[in-house]
């Protein structure tokens, strides 16, 4: 299990670690990711417990609010968010995974957000 923790502490995620899991790292380019900035990594929802701090967390959701971006009420970090293109997995916050140095990756991909097929006008 890794451990998903924000700044103050008062939100805190266990992930299990299943075959591939922090395998795949990506910063995103939509509209929220880029003013966010952070490095994400996935895993599937059935995979993320909360342990502590359900009530600290806020939603956040803009567009089309389909996904799910969480953040903690108290320090206003971004801890994870439920992904539209994928429903059933979590985009996580790897700056608030401690066992992983996010200056040190190496694979970190690009998400082309910014021309999400859901934003795409017919």
């Amino acid at each position: 299990m890794k451990k998903l923790i924000c700044h103050c502490e008062s939100v805190e995620l266990e992930v299990k670690e299943t075959e591939g899991a922090f395998s795949k790292f990506l910063r995103c380019n939509c509209s929220l990711c880029k003013k966010k900035g952070y490095i994400m990594t996935f895993a599937p929802i059935i995979d993320v417990k909360i342990i502590k701090g359900e009530d600290k967390l806020k939603l956040y959701q803009y567009h089309t609010k389909v996904a799910e971006h969480y953040f903690c009420s108290e320090c206003g970090i971004y801890t994870h968010h439920k992904m539209r293109s994928k429903p059933d997995t979590y985009g996580l916050n790897v700056g608030c995974i401690d066992d992983i140095d996010q200056f040190k990756l190496d694979n970190v991909g690009l998400n082309d957000g910014h021309n999400h097929p859901m934003d795409q006008k017919n």
